[in-house]
């Protein structure tokens, strides 16, 4: 029997009055000025996730981010110390990229011992200090430790890596996390080094990919061809709503129920997950995890689905009840568009069947994801077409008025403080 948790009194929107029941306007989504606004007030401001510490398996590892949102490229490196460093991927001779392979413009990653540019041969350690220059003689006063690599802030939180472009971040990462997010210290993200990737340029604002995955009020019927005709048509006359939405500081968790797929009547499930004992929730079999931080399944489901935990500007986190968990990015390119990336986290496989388990989930979540992609680029042509200034939003979309919210509210306070300066 599925044991649900009873809903506080009122809707979830209710409880956050701030952010009103009236239409939501999208212009924040069509505007370049706007979006300009948003990469000095957001972008370089909060902590962003680039990674994760499995990336940099020994000292000398290293893996390059473009960052095209805060005009800069970056590169993430444990050093011999074993510590994980961060810098600006320019070299302080002539601005050259330091760190790439045969592309430029391709991110890359590897192993080093010191980082030499392609254009010179200016070299650097680990830790950004200046070591070589060729001909050094030839320079004027050249103080070797005045020119190392330009640092940016770092810090990690559960093998998680964040970096942060303000000068002196306003809070630590601990503090921008904030409880919610602390509330899932101790899940076993380490223990998941079977990953899967996926990454695609859509033609759509960032913020409405985000507002895709904050609600599952689409779910019956955007997604109604991935399941069985006979439970498809149930879902999509019965509706979905989640049973728990959280809001803390600037960052949003929405947690769902779940299906128990193999307890589904045979007719009401897909061959190829019979087969392979797979779906979109991950493999039948799940992993025996030990035990799950409080922050986890917060409205105690029974079966439990999932938690999405949005951090704000752009990342998420994904634990499903099965065992695994992926992460989403979506990295604005411009006003209109942004670069998704999509990655499956699993335990590593033991047997054949487990790896099969595992690429069935992550096919699927592929084409889940694609069906979302491209209805999000049908809303950015339409939005833009200023035909309609105002869309108003039900009760279980009340994370997608926290994000519109939260957005305007860091640029509000950007506008201040440069106005103030």
């Amino acid at each position: 029997m599925a044991r649900f948790p009873k809903p506080p009194e009122g809707s979830w929107t209710q409880h956050y009055p701030d952010l009103g029941t009236g239409p939501v306007s999208y212009d924040d989504s069509i505007s370049p000025d706007f979006y300009e606004l948003e990469r000095a007030a957001i972008f370089k401001r909060a902590w962003l996730n680039v990674g994760r510490a499995e990336q940099l398996p020994r000292n000398g590892s290293y893996f390059t981010k473009d960052l095209k949102v805060a005009n800069t490229s970056i590169v993430v490196v444990r050093n011999t110390q074993g510590e994980i460093k961060a810098f600006h991927n320019i070299c302080r001779h002539r601005g050259n990229k330091l760190v790439w392979n045969d592309m430029p413009l391709e991110e890359t990653n590897g192993f080093c011992k010191q980082f030499r540019c392609k254009y010179h041969a200016w070299r650097y350690d680990l830790d950004g200090h200046l070591t070589h220059v060729p001909q050094e003689g030839e320079f004027f006063d050249l103080d070797k430790n005045r020119y190392g690599l330009v640092p940016v802030h770092c810090e990690l939180w559960e093998g998680f890596i964040f970096v942060n472009f303000a000068a002196e971040p306003a809070q630590s990462l601990r503090d921008f996390l904030g409880p919610m997010v602390l509330g899932l210290e101790g899940y076993p993200f380490g223990q998941m080094t079977s990953r899967w990737c996926y990454r695609s340029e859509v033609k759509a604002n960032w913020k409405l990919y985000l507002d895709a995955f904050q609600e599952f009020y689409h779910a019956p019927v955007l997604h109604a061809n991935q399941s069985p005709t006979k439970y498809s048509k149930a879902a999509a006359e019965a509706g979905f709503e989640a049973p728990h939405y959280r809001i803390d500081g600037p960052h949003r968790l929405v947690s769902t129920s779940g299906v128990r797929t193999w307890e589904m009547d045979a007719d009401m499930r897909k061959p190829i997950d019979e087969i392979c004992r797979s779906g979109l929730f991950g493999p039948w079999d799940s992993p025996d995890l030990g035990p799950l931080p409080a922050g986890v399944n917060p409205a105690n489901c029974d079966p439990w689905g999932l938690d999405s935990f949005q951090l704000f500007p752009n990342f998420v986190i994904l634990i499903w009840g099965q065992g695994w968990y992926l992460t989403y990015h979506y990295w604005p390119t411009s006003y209109h568009s942004h670069v998704f990336e999509g990655t499956l986290y699993f335990p590593a496989p033991r047997t054949p069947r487990e790896r099969i388990a595992q690429e069935l989930a992550a096919v699927t979540f592929k084409e889940f994801g694609l069906q979302d992609a491209n209805t999000l680029e049908a809303t950015q042509t339409m939005i833009e077409s200023r035909a309609v200034d105002g869309f108003v939003l039900n009760d279980q979309e009340v994370l997608l008025r926290h994000l519109h919210h939260e957005t305007a509210e860091w640029v509000d306070e950007y506008r201040r403080a440069t106005v103030g300066d």
